[in-house]
């Protein structure tokens, strides 16, 4: 019988993968595995689940037939030897002798860069098919956890866009859109939060399978280096173990070696991207002690080549000097004409080094995955801090278990306290909620758990005193963001404490029937979803404006109503709310109204804070329209909106104007990007004047962060933002926490606590209202304190922020303009300030 015909990429798809002008689409990149699969004894495939477009996500694990057949107890070694509590040496050992080495690959999570999905069928073909003794040893020896598309939404969308201008002016110009539904670039900023459908899918593969090594494949600027490979360049988070680093240098060097034994150049090691960050699909799970890398290889115009002259090209970069050879550049690229099939190429060659050490060091890398785990619960039973202890007293205890769910998503511990115990002199309830830090991903706990200084050293400064910004955020501090309440355990904590396997939602409802009606708390987030779904029903809410019982000022109040109570009981139930009797109703009070919200869209590739504006108002059950350019040109806004929200965004993407020098100034490595005509956005000066008249004619203007820029200049506002345009050894602020003082009286801070923190990143303003004839129209919400404004991260110049607005209501006309000078829904993360923006959106 002959064995079935196992069809090449080229065969499959009719053209070299690679090859100028051609892309593979999502759904046949599908059928090209299924058909891998279903041919080939090496190859199995499995659909993890959809993506949020409900587009497949698929798991192409390759290995030998042997491995495949046995790959549930392969799983259960790779696991068990990451976290190998009581476990003795001979066992260890006996799983380490039968335990192969586990590798994971993430390709093409940012959509545009397409040569990751691109190279993943050539990768995966050579595996199934190959019989020399390198790749028979790699089959033997390893197990390969393929994700061919992280983002297969997204691999849609750019192959369609790049297919419509083929052969045209435009081929290969830039996607005017977000390339994934909601977060577009922002999907590789979600290893930790884990709010997004395929981070759900990658961090339940991931930590369900607990690789020895994770490599996430991307591509870059086109005038650098041509391939950044491991290891990461400084700082590094000094809590990780540094095995993780050491075993980075094994693997960079051997992807190094092969790609100059097979004639490449260009690669570089050590440069630009560091490791400091946890938001990411190759450094989260550092923080696991599995070796988390990076590759990024220089882009082209999608499928199109480029030509780049030598003299174009970078000469330098953080973490190399000059374009010429040195340790970590050895072999410079001479310019010339960059292919995709270059691209597919240098990643290939770079999986398949990889996988040969994870198979030629199989027994040493299982033994090191093993050692970092000991290693790490050691420290956590030896050095502070022992444990964080939820402080029982929460301003929004939902959010906790939303935290708590978070970090159990990423294979942390939770402890419940069986009996009282005491620490530090405090003595906690029975059923507080602990996370020893005597676990395997100590690290992650520290990262996201404890406060954070980000490091001044020689890397985070250049040699004329400048800082270098941090390739995202400065902290990681989740809890932070969140507003969960922590207290650091200086020592061991003595007492009984239970393993929690899944945490429970509280039980909501209805506390008992009133012939009053019923108070729901306001400084719950969760509260908001449930009265915009009581709204939706034609259910009378009211906001309750003074303290009534022991809430404060914010709560809701519903009205007793004959036939109300079960449909009151459904909602708090699905929501884990409870609401409570009212003992009167003889207290000050509003009727609430959903209001009309448009949130403002724009070309030029999408803007991630809009998405995620987008992303978190369906959570929680507010309705809004996307609103473009022409929608704000024609006018009459007024007729169908309430409040328009600009998320944060630079004022020339929002205008129109000065396009060109804003990105060769924010993106010199990149090409500047190319649409046609119909997708060059922009409200220009006519939709400044529309925009107006829907202020005046009472309409609400809200601008987030950046976009706050555009609304001080553009309407001519009394109000100077502090820090624009300092030099950053004056100010730099690059994603921090901080904190701020709070008016409680004002209706924007119903619910919200008086000692929230605000995310401040590098390019967000500070507001002082300028000297004028109606100052009275200016109200400070929320302003930074004198001193000691920084609670997590890097702040340099905080004199400039002392004292200053971080939050204003201005009227105008009869309406008004809210100004943030950050997000206060900064990638879905940042609950403790969510109420500043869902209490601007209720009338």
């Amino acid at each position: 019988m002959n064995s079935p015909k196992i069809l090449s990429p080229q065969e499959f798809y009719g053209f070299k993968i690679g090859e100028d002008g051609k892309l593979a689409r999502w759904d046949k990149i599908v059928d090209y595995f299924w058909h891998l699969s279903n041919n080939s004894s090496r190859v199995k495939v499995v659909e993890l689940g959809k993506s949020a477009m409900g587009n497949p996500f698929i798991l192409v694990i390759l290995s030998s037939p042997k491995n495949l057949s046995n790959s549930e107890r392969l799983r259960e070694i790779s696991y068990r030897i990451a976290h190998p509590r009581g476990l003795n040496e001979e066992e260890i050992n006996n799983l380490i002798a039968e335990g192969k080495t586990v590798v994971s690959m993430t390709l093409s999570l940012h959509a545009s860069e397409v040569g990751g999905t691109q190279m993943s069928s050539e990768l995966a073909y050579e595996l199934a098919t190959r019989d020399d003794p390198v790749t028979l040893k790699i089959l033997e020896n390893t197990v390969l956890l393929l994700l061919p598309c992280a983002n297969p939404d997204g691999n849609i969308m750019i192959v369609d866009w790049y297919n419509k201008y083929l052969g045209t002016e435009y081929e290969g110009c830039s996607f005017p859109y977000l390339y994934n539904k909601y977060v577009g670039h922002d999907n590789n900023r979600d290893a930790y939060a884990i709010t997004q459908v395929e981070s759900k899918i990658i961090a339940r593969i991931l930590y369900k399978w607990y690789p020895q090594a994770q490599m996430d494949f991307h591509q870059m600027g086109s005038y650098g280096a041509r391939f950044t490979i491991p290891p990461h360049t400084d700082p590094i988070c000094e809590c990780t173990d540094p095995l993780v680093w050491a075993e980075q240098q094994l693997y960079g060097a051997m992807i190094e070696v092969k790609l100059e034994a097979t004639g490449k150049s260009g690669y570089e090691t050590q440069s630009t991207y560091d490791c400091y960050s946890a938001c990411s699909w190759d450094s989260s799970l550092c923080f696991h002690n599995v070796v988390g890398m990076l590759t990024e290889s220089a882009s082209i115009k999608l499928a199109a080549p480029m030509y780049v002259h030598s003299h174009q090209l970078d000469s330098s970069t953080q973490g190399r000097l000059g374009y010429k050879p040195q340790m970590s550049f050895p072999h410079p690229w001479l310019g010339g004409w960059w292919r995709l099939r270059d691209i597919i190429e240098q990643q290939k060659i770079a999986a398949l080094a990889v996988l040969e050490v994870a198979a030629t060091f199989r027994e040493e890398v299982l033994r090191n995955m093993y050692l970092k785990a000991k290693r790490q619960m050691g420290i956590g039973n030896s050095e502070p801090p022992y444990a964080f202890i939820i402080s029982p007293k929460q301003h929004d205890m939902l959010v906790v278990y939303k935290l708590l769910q978070t970090l159990q998503a990423t294979d942390v511990e939770i402890h419940l306290a069986a009996d009282e115990f005491e620490i530090d002199g405090a003595i906690y309830p029975k059923g507080t909620y602990v996370i020893l830090t005597s676990q395997p991903c100590r690290p992650w706990i520290i990262k996201l758990l404890k406060t954070t200084f980000y490091p001044e050293t020689p890397w985070t400064r250049k040699p004329d005193g400048s800082p270098v910004t941090p390739f995202d955020v400065a902290t990681d501090t989740i809890a932070e963001f969140m507003g969960v309440k922590l207290v650091e355990a200086s020592k061991p904590l003595k007492g009984s404490f239970e393993l929690v396997e899944s945490i429970e939602l509280p039980k909501g409802g209805v506390e008992e029937e009133s012939k009053f009606g019923y108070i729901l708390d306001g400084r719950l987030n969760e509260s908001f979803a449930v009265v915009l779904s009581l709204l939706k029903k034609g259910i009378e809410v009211y906001r309750v404006l003074e303290p009534v019982e022991d809430f404060p000022v914010g709560a809701f109040y519903i009205p007793a109503k004959e036939g109300l109570v079960n449909e009151l009981k459904e909602e708090t139930e699905w929501h884990h709310v409870l609401l409570r009797a009212a003992k009167s109703a003889d207290f000050k009070k509003k009727l609430v109204k959903e209001l009309r919200v448009g949130v403002y869209k724009r070309y030029w590739g999408g803007n991630p804070d809009e998405g995620w504006t987008r992303w978190l108002l369906e959570q929680y059950g507010f309705k809004y329209n996307s609103i473009m350019d022409a929608d704000i040109k024609k006018g009459e806004l007024i007729n169908n909106y309430d409040v328009i929200v600009l998320p944060s965004d630079h004022k020339s993407l929002v205008l129109g104007e000065g396009i060109e020098e804003y990105y060769r100034k924010t993106s010199p490595k990149y090409v500047l990007p190319k649409f046609p005509p119909e997708y060059q956005s922009g409200i220009g000066k006519e939709g400044v004047e529309k925009i107006c008249k829907f202020i005046e004619a009472g309409g609400t203007l809200i601008t987030f962060g950046q976009a706050s820029n555009f609304a001080i200049d553009e309407l001519k506002l009394p109000i100077k933002n502090v820090v624009q345009d300092l030099d950053p050894k004056e100010f730099l602020c690059p994603g921090s926490t901080l904190r701020v003082n709070i008016d409680t009286e004002h209706s924007l801070t119903y619910g919200v606590a008086n000692d929230c923190l605000v995310l401040f990143r590098w390019n967000c303003p500070a507001f002082e209202i300028l000297r004028s004839a109606e100052e009275e129209d200016y109200h400070v919400v929320v302003s930074y304190p004198e001193e000691r404004i920084l609670q997590s991260g890097w702040l340099i110049g905080e004199k400039y922020l002392s004292k200053k607005a971080a939050l204003i209501e201005a009227k105008f006309g009869k309406g008004r303009i809210i100004l943030f000078g950050f997000s206060p829904q900064f990638r879905g993360e940042t609950e403790a300030t969510f109420k500043l923006l869902f209490n601007c959106l209720l009338g």
